[in-house]
C-alpha cells in the first residue's frame, strides 16, 4: 500500500525499542517472574519461560537479572506478586486494541489504561469484543531476498503452519506458540536469521490510517505502551508513514 512499508516499520521499531531499553527490561523482568511462578525455573521444560529468557538474551539483559527474576518466580527470593490481566478496546474508526498487563494493583491498572483509551479517542471494550479478531501464534518475518523454497523446506520440516509472502518479497512464517522458540533456532541453525521474530496476537483484519487519524491512532497506541503494567499492545491498525 502506498507509503507503509512493512520493513520500513521493522527497522522504525527496532530503533524505538533500543530507546526503551530500560522499560523493555522491567517488562521482561515480570515476564520471567510470572512464567517461573506458574511453570517452574528449567526453561527445557516451561515453554513460557524459555520464551521469556530468549527475549532477554535478544534485548542484552545481563544473565543476573535473568537468573534473579527466575528464583524471585520460583521462590528463592522476595518479590512483588503480579497477576496478568488483558484488557480490550477500540481505537478511531473501530480499530481493534489488546492491552497485556502484568500488575501488583488491579484498580490502578485498569484506571489507567481506561484513561488512556478516553483521552486519546479510544474506549474500553468488554472481555472478547476485540479478541477474536487476533490469533495467538509465533510469528517470525524475513527480510526480501531470502530464498522462498529453502526457507519453505526448512520451516514447514520445523513444523510451522505456514509461510507467507508478502508483497514487498519478505516471508512471514507461522507456528504454534509452544514450538516458536525451537524452531527458531532450527530456522537459524539452518541459516535463517529473522528480522522479527515474537510470539504474537495477530490480527485476521486491519484497518488503515493516514494522515490526521494516523497521527491520532498512533498518540493512543504510544500512551498505551507507556504505562508502567502494560506488557503488550497489540492492534490492527495499519498505520501509514
Amino acid at each position: 500500500m502506498a507509503g507503509h512499508s512493512k520493513w520500513a516499520n521493522i527497522k522504525h521499531k527496532k530503533a524505538a525499542t533500543d530507546a526503551k531499553r530500560g522499560k523493555i527490561w522491567t517488562r521482561l523482568i515480570k515476564e520471567i517472574t510470572v512464567a517461573a511462578r506458574m511453570g517452574g525455573g528449567d526453561i527445557d521444560s516451561n515453554p513460557r519461560l524459555r520464551l521469556a529468557v530468549d527475549k532477554a538474551a535478544d534485548a542484552n539483559m545481563p544473565k543476573d537479572n535473568v537468573t534473579r527474576a527466575i528464583q524471585r518466580g520460583t521462590g528463592g527470593l522476595e518479590g512483588v506478586n503480579y497477576e496478568e490481566i488483558r484488557y480490550e478496546g477500540y481505537g478511531l474508526n473501530g480499530a481493534a486494541i489488546i492491552v497485556d498487563c502484568m500488575t501488583d494493583n488491579r484498580v490502578r491498572t485498569v484506571a489507567e489504561v481506561r484513561h488512556a483509551f478516553s483521552k486519546y479517542g479510544g474506549n474500553m471494550g468488554t472481555e472478547g469484543s476485540v479478541a477474536f479478531l487476533f490469533k495467538h501464534c509465533g510469528q517470525l518475518l524475513f527480510a526480501p531476498g531470502t530464498n522462498e523454497n529453502a526457507l519453505m523446506e526448512a520451516a514447514l520440516e520445523a513444523g510451522a503452519e505456514d509461510v507467507i509472502a508478502d508483497d514487498e518479497g519478505g516471508f512471514e512464517v507461522l507456528c504454534d506458540p509452544q514450538i516458536f522458540s525451537d524452531l527458531r533456532e532450527r530456522l537459524e541453525k539452518a541459516g535463517f536469521k529473522p528480522e522479527v521474530a515474537e510470539v504474537t496476537m495477530k490480527p485476521s483484519t486491519s484497518t488503515e490510517f493516514s494522515g490526521d487519524d494516523a497521527v491520532k491512532m498512533q498518540k493512543l497506541l504510544d500512551a498505551l505502551e507507556n504505562l508502567d503494567d502494560v506488557q503488550e499492545v497489540y492492534t490492527n491498525a495499519v498505520i501509514e508513514d
